[in-house]
């Protein structure tokens, strides 16, 4: 299998204190375009045209949740298999069992250490491309 070249990611989070750290924290992926939302119903209206390689997903928003946001976004044309890992401080053996079990390829707790988020995101990018 040829490794895909992380270009794009959709990052969405209803904090804008996270949205914004995250912004800071992501500055070093130069060569990755990285758009900020923050809610579900932006990310499906986004993700067909965006097309991103890779979402990053809170699962804890108003209106719309991380799971429901992500059940949408697999049914549009072309999305149904992007990688997506789940922003949360909800990580109990249950939650994350439901988490994997809705195609969800691995979790960042809430909080994340700024000064490490850009490298497990490609940490976690790279051996999701091993597989």
């Amino acid at each position: 299998m040829t490794k895909k070249v992380l270009k794009k990611i959709l990052l969405v989070d209803d904090d804008q204190d996270i949205l914004n750290v995250a912004r800071y924290c992501l500055e070093e992926l130069k060569d990755i375009e990285i758009k900020y939302l923050s809610s579900g119903e932006e990310a499906i209206k986004e993700a067909l045209t965006f097309q991103p390689d890779l979402i990053l997903l809170d699962v804890m928003m108003p209106k719309m949740d991380g799971i429901t946001a992500l059940k949408a976004i697999r049914l549009l044309p072309s999305m149904g298999s992007v990688p997506v890992i789940f922003f949360t401080a909800k990580v109990q053996k249950e939650e994350i069992s439901t988490y994997h079990k809705n195609g969800v390829i691995d979790i960042i707790t809430k909080p994340f250490d700024p000064m490490t988020l850009a490298s497990r995101i490609l940490e976690i990018w790279n051996r999701y491309q091993s597989k």
